[in-house]
């Protein structure tokens, strides 16, 4: 899996990790003081302070950024936490098994789950950016997804893929440059069986729904790009509330909170030891089940930088 194909598969997780739903976005707004992507934990018995910072998975090389107090915490921190590790990401195992659950359980076909129009559409889509469905026809929906965007297709137009950074693969190389060891909250695996605990016609639907809603999607895209450079967690909140996605409200629990609480056991036990850089997507910060709000509730001071 090469550093493109990485990057999309981590900007599937960036739109599903910000998209959360009205009801949890509303229990937590951060006030203009704690408007930053960049938060100290401390307290609650640790020796040593630790950081969280909200990625966003994909973003134009032009946009990215580093600011001092980011660039101070990932220096001073002694080991790096992903939501997965990105170097079994970069396992020729951990591909090959990627690569494996990828596709449907039971020899089940998109064209099983469309009705012809909608499967026409699909086909349509993917023959253009060079995808035929003859042979992606068994992947799960959810992963189709990922090239919803003609411009995965076409990197002479719109978003060329070459020219887009991650977050994580930035840290990922800057840790390696200074011999900080990598780790990762979940699996891939774990990432991946989320999929099964979505029903594949669900994951048809949603798919369709990406195609037909491109353009809106692509500009809702830049102007969270806008937003994440100005740390704007706030007007973060406020365009994914405005987005009324149904399908997120639905799976929220699944892809969302669930996660989240997931991780800070594993996060407590990272910080117990030494200090350490936490990045994940950004939009698992905020909300009642946010992973600001869950540290907090564990008797952690959770403050933001900026």
């Amino acid at each position: 899996m090469n550093k493109i194909i990485l990057s999309a598969f981590l900007c599937f997780f960036a739109f599903w990790s910000i998209a959360q739903s009205t009801d949890s976005l509303a229990r937590f707004e951060p006030t203009e003081k704690e408007n930053s992507l960049l938060w100290e934990i401390s307290g609650n018995g640790l020796t040593s302070n630790s950081w969280l910072f909200g990625t966003i998975h994909m973003i134009p090389e032009d946009d990215f950024f580093l600011t001092e107090p980011i660039e101070n915490a990932f220096q001073e921190s002694e080991k790096i936490v992903f939501e997965i590790d990105t170097d079994d990401m970069f396992n020729m195992t951990s591909q090959f098994s990627l690569i494996m659950k990828s596709f449907m359980n039971g020899g089940v076909k998109l064209k099983d789950l469309l009705n012809d129009e909608d499967y026409k559409l699909v086909k349509n889509h993917f023959d253009k950016i060079g995808l035929p469905l003859m042979l992606f026809g068994r992947v799960k929906p959810m992963i189709l997804s990922i090239f919803a965007s003609e411009d995965f297709g076409n990197p002479t137009e719109g978003m060329d893929m070459k020219s887009i950074k991650s977050y994580e693969i930035e840290f990922s190389e800057m840790a390696k440059k200074r011999e900080k060891p990598i780790d990762g909250l979940e699996t891939m695996q774990y990432q991946m069986s989320m999929f099964d605990s979505i029903p594949y016609k669900d994951q048809a639907e949603m798919l369709v729904q990406t195609l037909k809603g491109e353009k809106v999607a692509e500009d809702n895209f830049d102007d969270m790009i806008e937003l994440y450079k100005k740390q704007d967690l706030i007007g973060l909140q406020k365009l994914i509330a405005g987005g009324g996605d149904d399908f997120m409200a639905k799976y929220d629990e699944i892809l969302l909170v669930n996660r989240n609480k997931n991780w800070i056991e594993p996060m407590k036990a990272h910080m117990d030891k030494q200090t350490t850089f936490f990045a994940v997507g950004a939009g698992h910060l905020p909300g009642e089940n946010g992973v600001i709000s869950l540290l907090r509730k564990e008797g952690y001071n959770v403050v933001s930088v900026r």
